[in-house]
């Protein structure tokens, strides 16, 4: 068996023992990653169950509309000596009088007026809810970036497999025509040995970039919630929107950036939170009533001159109204007042500077974007002149008119321009994925 069959073999057997590749690799579109991420991905599984705890908490009740009502019943035991003394007459003494009562109530609270804190709590929760709704978008949306960012680099290590491939087989190539060479005695064993340097060399960075497409495939099996070890086929190619505008991603961040949305419902709960402040100095008014029966027996007991059984049994309806306001409380609600104020002034600062640092993130997004279109057309021209190049150099090596060196330095400008375009491509998508992350705009085209 020839030595560059045996090699064959050997990478064939190393791709073979990778992990996952006894599995059946099935074709990963990025719209298929993307749904099943969707569905299984772990940071959107749990901020949907933190949303649902929001939306639970929008009630009624829990604004304080709705009454409270309590039932209550209590048991107890006693046992005593009692002593009674009248002036000059002899003591009546009574060993181990047993008491036995019991007491069941049912009782209903309801605040009928709080100074209208309890509308306020009503929209403050709806506002938290909304909040949440946006926070959850946030997350499905840079999970969404993640995928395709993970997806993509799967890609792009895939096709620069591809391209090592071409480069191991020109450097084979050059062995067998260096073993020609040298058998018809117009070339020394000193070529033939650099040529097999070179192939080896080239079977290294295979294994290397082998390693890498491994990685990049756990990666994105890990952003989808599933087994990392699960092997699979992706796209050949990297589709880059060239034609993205900064007026238009910059419109769609203030309208609709969910983080900017949220920081909007911040201010507005600091408001709510505010007119909850202010309405302390209301006067509060309450319903109180309660059902109840009380029961006790004693015996025996002393009753006058007789030694008897007491047994009394009481119920009936209670019911009232109470108000109160405060009147003077260490001046503690003008300080919870100007708290408040405070904290709406906060969150109005807080909203600015988001809204600034995400403008700023969108311009350095773009000129990122708009130099990688630019690379990406110069480095497509830098291939086609390097595929040029490396195919005239191995003629001209055939014919014995160029060096082993120059005919190396041929194929490796090709490989280098291939990985070059191979990484702008990358880079020109990710900056096309922050863009329309930023602008909020992923979920629409996923939908």
């Amino acid at each position: 068996m020839s030595l560059l069959k045996s090699t064959a073999l050997l990478l064939f057997g190393i791709a073979l023992h990778l992990p996952g590749s006894a599995q059946a690799q099935d074709k990963l579109t990025l719209e298929q990653a993307i749904q099943f991420g969707l569905q299984h991905n772990y940071d959107i599984r749990i901020v949907t169950k933190e949303q649902k705890i929001n939306e639970n908490n929008v009630t009624l009740g829990n604004a304080g509309f709705l009454p409270s009502v309590d039932a209550r019943y209590t048991r107890d035991f006693a046992k005593n000596d009692i002593r009674n003394q009248f002036e000059n007459n002899e003591p009546r003494i009574v060993d181990n009088s047993t008491t036995r009562g019991s007491n069941g109530s049912v009782l209903l609270s309801w605040t009928l007026f709080d100074g209208g804190r309890m509308f306020i709590n009503h929209n403050r929760l709806q506002a938290l809810e909304r909040s949440g709704a946006f926070f959850n978008k946030a997350t499905i949306e840079t999970a969404v970036a993640d995928i395709i960012t993970a997806y993509h680099d799967v890609v792009r290590n895939a096709r620069k497999i591809n391209s090592i491939e071409d480069a191991i087989a020109i450097s084979e190539q050059r062995v067998n025509i260096t073993q020609e060479q040298f058998n018809v005695g117009v070339s020394a064993k000193v070529e033939i040995l650099r040529a097999q340097v070179d192939y080896n060399a080239d079977r290294a960075e295979l294994l290397r970039q082998l390693e890498l497409l491994q990685n990049s495939k756990i990666n994105l099996n890990q952003l989808l919630g599933r087994d990392p070890n699960i092997d699979f086929l992706v796209d050949n190619i990297i589709e880059v929107t060239n034609d993205l505008k900064l007026a238009t991603v910059n419109e769609q961040l203030l309208s609709s950036n969910p983080l900017l949305q949220r920081l909007r419902l911040n201010r507005d709960i600091a408001l709510y939170d505010l007119r909850s402040t202010r309405a302390l100095r209301l006067p509060e008014v309450g319903l109180a009533a309660s059902y109840g029966r009380n029961r006790s027996l004693q015996d025996p007991v002393i009753f006058g001159n007789t030694v008897g059984t007491n047994e009394s049994t009481r119920q009936g309806f209670n019911y009232g109204l109470t108000i109160s306001m405060p009147i003077f409380n260490g001046l503690e609600i003008n300080r919870q007042v100007q708290n408040s104020r405070i904290a709406v002034e906060a969150n109005t600062l807080a909203l600015q500077r988001e809204q600034n640092a995400l403008q700023s993130d969108m311009s350095r997004a773009y000129t990122r974007y708009q130099n990688r279109l630019q690379l990406l057309e110069l480095e497509e021209s830098n291939l086609i002149l390097a595929k040029q190049n490396a195919e005239i150099a191995m003629e001209r090596y055939r014919l014995g008119l160029l060096t082993a060196i120059e005919l190396r330095e041929a194929q490796r400008n090709q490989l280098v321009a291939e990985t070059r375009l191979i990484d702008i491509q990358f880079e020109a998508k990710v900056a096309e994925t922050e863009l329309k992350r930023i602008g909020s705009t992923l979920l629409n085209e996923v939908n």
